[in-house]
């Protein structure tokens, strides 16, 4: 038996997640104590997907992971859903694996704990802090340091900061100096951690307070953006068209958006360049070497999931033009599904020249505009917020860019010219951290035989084959298995990567490809024997290539809360299997390494971080030169070039000065309601 759905990759319904849930009753697998950690389709194998056609029925498998809040038990299954089917269960040995995500109840619990400890009350009575109704604790994943007492245990570090009022914004008024060690299964303090910073910096830093701000600015006219015969996509069955481009829309409650079986036509034919495309997995590693803070490393994928914590974007605040919503289902902790309004934008925007030329010979002077489909979708974890941004380009460039906002992290500031903190205001410090990305890209290049080559630019001496000396090159060296292909960018040598096809060609013989270009920024930059490296391994390098394999999704491994450490890709490439000319995915680090500024308080704007896919050899030639004048008539052509209809966006840009492509940003406004306290 199979459930009926329109393709194999539609994510799960409402009702799917309904009847998964009382399958397990059925089963005898839920009871009072038991949380969902996670729900997610298992997606078919990517070769029964690419034979589907309509009329076919694939099994439709979900994966389930299983905690009991009792016994810390966790359990790993997997279920046909159609065919109501255990096909497997799996005892997790958390003591090696760890466990999976944090639960909303777990922040709420954390609170009365510590609340309840005649010790933590104590050390805040020492800070001058008495009244607990004022007392924000921010429950944080715990991570694994050595501690005897936490293994197999699930545990959380809790911080506290203080709150005058309602909105005022705790982050500036850390209880500083003070961590407590929680044990969620014995609902209990198991150590309290105190330093000499043993204060509460009392600033304002409600960004909302008019005396905070200031008088609002009076001089920013309205920016109008429309376009009036409608837009340029399509979207239907979950399938985006627009102008070459095809994609299917996913979203699951761990990594929020994903894409599917992107592909351009060319020539009539659509030809296939990413399988699929997501967030896999993201850290964030503070440098702050006080006891109270130097644990701190997150899993924001994993430990918190992304999907579940999207925001239900605004029309005019997160999203502005002609905007295409797509709602998201996500399953909560007790496995019940949740519907999110408006969790993923779509829209079209203009961004600059494309290609021009003026010709002075022939008297021609041609202009085209270059034009990207967006979609997004922005989630808030505790402190921070991200958007994920992919973009679309006319010319088949591809690009995924991660923006972040919200609040920096805070402790109390130790004073001097402590290294690994900025004072952002009095007494108040913002820790350096990293935010470091895996972005996992099932890439197929023209099918699914693809391979990978490293190409560098290189200076040639001066020779008899280079008599003036100015000649320079290129290398290109192929990584051939799994071993060798974990990889560092360099920017000195301008290094890129190649996923080429290794059966198709272009018109001059030559392999069809796509070139990674990564902006080359610093990878983990913890020591090699810190406590925090081994479960954050896929961190230390920018590249890893890896065999394609069903099940292998996560770039630090399924369960990541208190893992140890080994496993996602250290794991998976430990088979060394090949990859010249297999079905291959490529793992991507990519990130911001953040010294805070003053600036970035009392909340920070925006900051920017991603990679760029470009065609190379893909196409015979440049594939826009079909793009018309949408400027109107005479406005971007010559005559003798023939002017087109005026088709385009009513805020094109006509003139060639700087072009504002961040018009269209999602704000950083939380409107759903997945929040958790702090992060």
């Amino acid at each position: 038996m199979t459930t009926a759905v329109s393709h194999p990759l539609t994510p799960l319904s409402v009702d799917e997640i309904r009847n998964l849930r009382g399958f397990l009753a059925d089963e005898g697998l839920v009871t009072e104590s038991t949380r969902f950690s996670y729900i997610a389709l298992r997606e078919p194998d990517k070769k029964d997907v690419l034979a589907w056609h309509p009329g076919v029925a694939l099994p439709r498998e979900v994966a389930v992971l299983l905690t009991d809040l009792a016994t810390g038990a966790v359990s790993d299954l997997v279920v046909d859903l159609g065919a109501r089917v255990l096909l497997a269960r799996r005892d997790v040995d958390v003591a090696a694996e760890g466990f999976g995500p944090v639960f909303d109840e777990d922040f709420e619990a954390v609170d009365r704990i510590v609340k309840a400890d005649d010790g933590y009350v104590a050390a805040l009575a020492r800070r001058g802090v008495s009244d607990l109704e004022k007392v924000v604790v921010v429950a944080l994943s715990a991570g694994v340091f050595g501690y005897e007492d936490e293994v197999g245990v699930r545990m959380i570090r809790v911080l506290s900061f203080f709150r005058e009022y309602p909105t005022d914004s705790y982050w500036a008024h850390p209880i500083g100096g003070l961590v407590a060690h929680v044990d969620l299964q014995a609902q209990q303090i198991v150590r309290l951690v105190e330093t000499a910073e043993a204060f509460v910096p009392t600033e304002n830093g409600d960004y909302l307070d008019p005396q905070v701000r200031g008088p609002l600015r009076t001089t920013l006219k309205p920016i109008s953006i429309t376009q009036p015969e409608g837009v340029s996509f399509t979207l239907e069955d979950g399938v985006l068209r627009w102008e070459n481009w095809s994609v299917r829309v996913g979203f699951n409650g761990r990594e929020g958006l994903t894409l599917h079986q992107l592909a351009y036509r060319d020539g009539g034919i659509d030809r296939p360049v990413m399988y699929r495309g997501s967030v896999s997995e993201m850290v964030v590693n503070y440098g702050d070497t006080s006891p109270t803070n130097a644990w701190q490393n997150y899993y924001d994928v994993s430990e918190y999931q992304f999907g579940r914590l999207a925001n239900s974007l605004e029309l005019g605040c997160d999203c502005v033009g002609e905007i295409t919503y797509l709602d998201a289902v996500v399953a909560d902790d007790f496995g019940m599904p949740q519907t999110i309004r408006n969790a993923v934008c779509i829209h079209e925007e203009d961004y600059g020249i494309l290609w021009k030329h003026n010709d002075a010979i022939t008297g021609t002077s041609e202009t085209r505009r270059q034009r990207r489909l967006v979609i997004s979708f922005f989630v808030t974890v505790g402190n921070y917020d991200y958007g994920f941004y992919w973009y679309l380009y006319l010319d088949g460039k591809i690009e995924l860019e991660a923006k972040a906002t919200g609040i920096v992290f805070t402790n109390a500031y130790p004073g001097g010219d402590y290294p690994y903190s900025t004072e952002v205001a009095p007494g108040l410090g913002a820790p350096v951290h990293q935010h470091l990305f895996s972005a996992r890209l099932d890439l197929t290049v023209d099918g699914v035989a693809n391979a990978v080559e490293e190409v560098d630019v290189a200076r040639v001496l001066r020779s008899e084959g280079n008599p003036w000396g100015n000649a320079f090159a290129r290398t290109h060296t192929r990584l051939a298995r799994e071993s060798e292909a974990v990889r560092d960018a360099d920017n000195r040598v301008d290094r890129t990567w190649r996923i080429l096809s290794t059966d198709k060609t272009n018109r001059l013989g030559r392999p069809t490809s796509y070139l990674l270009l990564p902006e080359g920024k610093p990878t983990l930059l913890v020591d090699d024997e810190a406590f925090v490296r081994p479960r954050a391994e896929f961190a230390a390098h920018h590249l890893w290539v890896t065999r394609y394999d069903r099940d292998e999704m996560w770039a630090a491994g399924r369960t990541t809360n208190q893992n140890p450490g080994g496993s996602g890709l250290p794991a998976y490439i430990r088979a060394d299997r090949s990859i010249d000319g297999e079905d291959i995915v490529v793992w991507h680090t990519f990130g911001l390494t953040h010294f805070p500024r003053t600036e970035d308080w009392p909340i920070m704007p925006v900051d920017y971080a991603g990679f760029t896919l470009v065609p190379h050899g893909f196409f015979d030639r440049n594939p826009t030169l079909d793009v018309p004048d949408l400027g109107g008539g005479d406005h971007c052509a010559a005559p003798a070039a023939g002017g087109a209809a005026d088709h385009g966006l009513a805020n094109a840009d006509p003139d060639h000065g700087a072009h504002d492509h961040g018009a269209h940003d999602h704000g950083a406004h939380d409107h759903g309601a997945h929040g958790h306290a702090g992060r």
